[in-house]
């Protein structure tokens, strides 16, 4: 095959409107939808819901036999071109629910989505392979899945870990006085929409969303923390104000201490900021003092992550302190 008429590689990207958990339906237009939807009580008998819709935590949880049994579920449209690598970030995301429970995935099913008139079944393939891999590696079986034929390529997994009913990780949890550690930089939204643009790979990025949050969920556990949550969709100021507000207490966040990933405050100088995260911000902000913070900080501590770090309340080692929490003021979230 001649240099002329060599296949071009597959961006991945470019077959879908978003990437990653920059794609979530926004979190005050999904509040709205799921409002009062709770399940008529006395289902489950012996088997008492633990963890639900309530306090929009991170996964749900029930108590079987003595064993909290967590049950999650996360998929999205490409965030990186390279179909492997995609594979492994949707999956590490996916556990990643599990971990902020406080709990250890064990089975996992696929869900994709794939627009088979138009990418090969080789990259579906490539997908797959970069998922089994990354739950390999947390233990975790995979057993098959699901999967239709989509307009836009699709990827995740349905997770199902078990947990220490007394040990869990959860956003209701936290206290006046507990410090607020961050697990994981942020930038990889900036960056992954730097990336869909301009076909730039950006390594860092995508060694932070391969990365298994079961290492700082082990430390926190062993440190005794009992709240915390991680930090995707809805940017660290859309899942701090979920944790302040399930809690009843204020976050207070230090900005100059948060980590960020090379190159992300570049990206958001430059404009490659997502919709997502702007509609993230635009729901924080009525309730956030965002003191002496400029438009770019907001927009980075906004950024929709995707397979971002955990947040704990409590000291992780290792892992940077960013805030704390105080009593209840007027604002969920200070900056600082």
């Amino acid at each position: 095959m001649t240099p002329a008429t060599r296949q071009a590689p597959v961006r991945l990207t470019q077959f879908a409107h978003g990437g990653g958990c920059a794609c979530k339906i926004p979190p005050g237009e999904l509040e709205e939808v799921v409002a009062g939807l709770v399940p008529p009580r006395g289902i489950g008998g012996d088997t008492p819901l633990l963890v639900g819709l309530a306090t929009g935590d991170d996964a749900a949880v029930v108590v079987h036999a003595g064993t909290a049994i967590v049950c999650t579920a996360d998929f999205f449209t490409p965030v990186v071109d390279d179909a492997y690598d995609w594979g492994r970030i949707a999956a590490a995301n996916a556990l990643s629910d599990v971990y902020a429970m406080g709990g250890r995935p064990v089975l996992a099913v696929n869900l994709l989505g794939w627009p088979r008139d138009r990418l090969p079944f080789d990259l579906a393939r490539e997908v797959l392979r970069g998922g089994l891999d990354v739950a390999a590696e947390a233990g975790c079986h995979v057993g098959g899945g699901h999967s239709v034929d989509d307009p836009e390529p699709k990827y995740g997994m349905a997770v199902t870990g078990i947990a220490d009913p007394d040990r869990l990780l959860r956003n209701d949890t936290g206290r006046p006085g507990l410090p607020l550690s961050l697990t994981k930089p942020l930038g990889t939204g900036v960056l992954n929409n730097r990336h869909k643009a301009t076909g730039e790979r950006f390594e860092q990025a995508i060694a932070t969303m391969v990365a298994l949050n079961r290492d700082a969920s082990e430390a926190a556990l062993a440190a005794g923390a009992t709240c915390a949550t991680d930090i995707t969709g809805f940017g660290l100021l859309g899942h701090l104000r979920k944790l302040a507000r399930a809690s009843d207490v204020t976050a207070v966040i230090d900005t100059a201490a948060v980590p960020c990933l090379d190159g992300a405050r570049e990206a958001v100088r430059d404009g490659y900021v997502s919709g997502g995260t702007r509609r993230n911000l635009a729901w924080v902000t009525p309730g956030t003092d965002f003191g002496p913070a400029d438009t770019d900080t907001r927009l980075l501590l906004a950024d929709a992550q995707t397979s971002g770090g955990l947040l704990v309340a409590g000291e992780v080692p290792g892992a940077p302190v960013v805030g704390e929490l105080v009593p209840r003021g007027t604002h969920s979230v200070v900056l600082r």
